[in-house]
């Protein structure tokens, strides 16, 4: 009893680190349950808790599935909750935690006999799948057309809009490629051998994760079995969902009710990716006596910028009713900043900047947000001259470096042999060795069963013998499964790739940096299998080489697009561009749908501040590079930026002449100029 009573005690403790709404979601029963957590409202802490709840009340940790967007999110929430639950760390450790595709890619590898897939499958990165179509699409005949066909990177985008978001090859490309409608015949050809072209390499692309655990839960026992694995989910940023995850989370409750879903339909900004805002929209009717719970005090930002926030929210069509509020009380107003063009209103920012930055705020506390990457071109510029450190969120991503996908490409064919693309890519890193050697090589390959080893009775051509001898060496050696440990693998690698590395890539020192911290990530790992599916599904975001040169400041401003600022949050936030145009995109105004994703957008936006917020516009766009340019056009205020948001806001101009500092023209001549300009006329 004396047991009992300290976790109850252990309990309330932590309890009481939340408000009252917050703990309604967390010890919220066990039927399904919609959480709408605005900006700033504590949404991680409320789902960790959740997490801690139910361990603490005896649920087994690993019959609850954490499903997130990111890995860090998920880590961060176990992290939390073992702080919370009596238990500790242990207990938390043990929750299925993860991405939908990395818990697909776990799942799959289960039941893939019920999926009619080899358990030993690859999974194929974007660049990969790109690759492979535009395979397919040579051997097809499509790329010599006398007329324009998509290039891979628009059929990889018409594929996975199509497999995302559950519609029709047709219905995607009059919405989203009308251009590409002449070629809807070939393109449905083409995704059909693509296709097969994976399953005979034994290969899953990102969507294929999603498609077959959305596909494999149609029949009733794998539903029963799968599901029942699970007491309890929860689901973080559900906004973000595509119809197939949704689809997947009704398969998965098909028997058993308890699910949790937190968001915000206020958030939901990424129907790029095919993200439909109606998932959350519509929970209450897919999950019948749904309890709606909303999450409204506002922990980030100051009184005055909610105002503007909420003012600017109530222009949505369609949303679930919520007014954020904050105990942080005072604060300053808004301001709305009308500049002459985009080189005042470089200086505006800037100016404000340091300003903040002499009263003790630090750069990287400060963020300048825009819609599109492009419009901090002139800024970074200005930047630069001034010599204030910045950095621009996005980049060269880890594994889009061409010497790690290299590297990747050797472990890929030892764990997968039938990975034509990783075998291409490895045979013509050889001299001598082009696309008809590779071609031939590998239907060598393939006569003797996929075995690595086996190419060393290929015949090659003489300027290939002995590369092609010491690659066969190094695969012969590896072939086998993983009887040296990972690192020991890449170590053997990169006896053969060192050499070749040096030859084919310029500056190689910061890309070495990059080989020599997959080796110490494959530390990490007990099997390769799991190395490479991590890779793919979660991995590193940057890599040094290419991102600039190196700084040793250790501030720096930040530049973000709005979509990569989401989950942050900064003191001071500058949102630039705020015109018609800009903001909503022009590009993204053609339907009520889109102009409801682009108010979200700005909501996004402004709710990233904490203390300060300006927003700016230019008046005048110019064409030419130059201020000195005389081709311009004018530009308009962004529509939602309309009276009662701009009630809540002050308003500032800049270049302004203050008045009285005119000088004296002299006296008044005695020309009749207005009426000599009537006698032009007579």
């Amino acid at each position: 009893m004396a047991s009992m009573d300290s976790t109850q005690s252990g309990r309330e403790d932590w309890l009481a680190d939340l408000n009252a709404q917050q703990r309604q979601a967390v010890t919220a029963g066990d039927g399904p349950v919609l959480v709408i957590a605005g900006a700033g409202t504590g949404k991680t802490r409320t789902l960790a808790y959740r997490v801690a709840w139910l361990i603490s009340k005896g649920v087994d940790p690993a019959r609850i599935l954490l499903l997130t967007f990111t890995r860090r999110a998920a880590q961060e929430m176990l992290d939390r909750a073992s702080a919370a639950v009596s238990r500790g760390t242990h207990a938390a450790g043990r929750v299925w935690s993860g991405t939908f595709h990395a818990v697909s890619n776990r799942l799959l590898r289960m039941y893939a006999g019920a999926a009619g897939l080899d358990e030993n499958f690859t999974v194929m990165d974007r660049s990969d799948s790109e690759d492979l179509i535009n395979l397919v699409r040579q051997r097809l005949g499509f790329a010599s057309r006398e007329r324009r066909f998509p290039r891979k990177n628009t059929c990889a985008d018409i594929y996975s809009r199509c497999v995302n978001s559950g519609d029709d090859l047709k219905t995607v490309l009059q919405h989203h490629f009308p251009w590409c409608l002449e070629w809807a015949s070939e393109l449905k050809a083409l995704f059909r051998s693509y296709v097969e072209a994976k399953q005979e390499r034994r290969v899953l692309d990102y969507d294929d994760l999603l498609l077959y655990w959305l596909r494999i839960l149609d029949d009733e026992a794998v539903a029963r079995s799968m599901g029942g694995r699970f007491d309890h989910i929860l689901v973080d940023e559900y906004q973000d969902t595509n119809a197939i995850q949704a689809g997947i989370l009704r398969g998965m409750r098909r028997n058993n009710g308890s699910i949790m879903v937190v968001g915000d339909d206020a958030q939901s900004i990424y129907g790029f990716r095919a993200a439909n805002v109606r998932n959350i929209l519509d929970f209450p009717s897919q999950f019948p006596g749904a309890c709606v719970i909303k999450l409204e005090q506002n922990y980030r930002s100051v009184k005055p910028i909610l105002e503007a926030t909420n003012a600017l929210l109530e222009q949505a069509a369609e949303r679930f009713t919520k007014n954020l509020w904050s105990e942080r009380r005072g604060g300053m107003k808004p301001v709305l900043v009308t500049c002459r063009d985009e080189n005042e209103q470089n200086d505006y920012v800037i100016a404000r900047v340091l300003e903040q930055y002499e009263q003790g705020i630090q750069l990287r506390r400060q963020a300048v947000l825009f819609r599109i990457g492009y419009l901090s071109d002139s800024l970074e510029a200005e930047l630069i001259r001034r010599n204030i450190p910045y950095r621009k969120y996005g980049g060269l991503r880890f594994l889009e470096a061409a010497h790690v996908k290299d590297l990747v490409a050797f472990l890929r064919i030892l764990e997968n042999p039938r990975d034509e693309l990783a075998w291409f890519r490895v045979l013509e890193l050889l001299e001598g060795v082009g696309p008809a050697t590779a071609e031939r090589a590998l239907g060598h390959i393939g006569l003797n069963g996929y075995r690595p080893e086996s190419l060393l009775s290929f015949d090659p051509p003489v300027s290939a013998a002995e590369g092609m001898k010491h690659l066969s060496e190094a695969l012969r050696d590896l072939s086998g499964g993983d009887k040296l440990a990972l690192p020991a693998q890449i170590e053997r690698i990169r006896g053969f790739y060192d050499p070749v590395f040096e030859r084919i890539y310029e500056n190689p020192n910061p890309r070495r940096r990059d080989l020599e911290q997959l080796e110490y990530i494959a530390g990490g790992y007990k099997s390769r299998r799991q190395f490479l599916t991590d890779l793919v599904l979660d991995p590193p975001s940057s890599t040094g080489d290419l991102s600039g040169p190196p700084t040793r400041d250790e501030d720096w401003l930040v530049l973000s697009t709005i979509h990569s600022a989401k989950g942050c949050e900064w003191d001071s936030v500058y949102l630039i561009h705020a015109s018609d145009g800009c903001l909503p995109a022009d590009m993204a105004a053609g339907s009520k749908e889109e102009l409801d994703e682009e108010l979200r957008l700005t909501y996004v936006a402004m709710t990233r501040a904490k203390d300060r917020l300006y927003v700016t516009w230019p008046l005048r766009y110019y064409h030419r590079k130059h201020r000195d340019g005389d081709a311009h056009s004018y530009a308009q205020l962004s529509r939602f930026l309309d009276d009662d948001v701009c009630a809540r806001f002050d308003r500032a101009t800049t270049g302004q002449e203050p008045e009285g500092d005119l000088p004296d023209a002299g006296p008044l001549s005695g020309l009749d100029i207005r009426g000599r300009m009537k006698a032009m006329w007579d």
